[in-house]
């Protein structure tokens, strides 16, 4: 049997196989921009649920915004958000299955 320790190794595997085209913002963890001249931004997607803005809108705006000087963007994900529930999932699939 594989411990904790083991399963959690085998995660980036998992992961780097996987082809996404849109990841649901309640997995995201952070967003950093790369702008052209080197500055870096740091968004932190939990703080900004706080505020009474959309945060799709927010990072929307900010993308149409700055669009001529963005060189890159990084969707940082909540790893262990994800893990959780792809395990919940999974253990409830294969109750059904009994």
């Amino acid at each position: 049997m594989e411990t904790i320790n083991q399963q959690d190794d085998q995660w980036p595997k998992i992961f780097e196989e996987l082809e996404l085209t849109s990841v649901p913002i309640k997995y995201l963890h952070s967003v950093r921009i790369t702008f052209a001249d080197g500055k870096l931004w740091d968004i932190d997607i939990k703080k900004s649920k706080t505020r009474n803005t959309s945060v799709e809108d927010s990072l929307q705006t900010l993308f149409d915004e700055y669009e001529d000087t963005i060189e890159n963007i990084d969707f940082r994900l909540d790893m262990e958000k994800i893990k959780k529930d792809i395990q919940k999932r999974t253990a409830k699939f294969l109750k059904k299955g009994k």
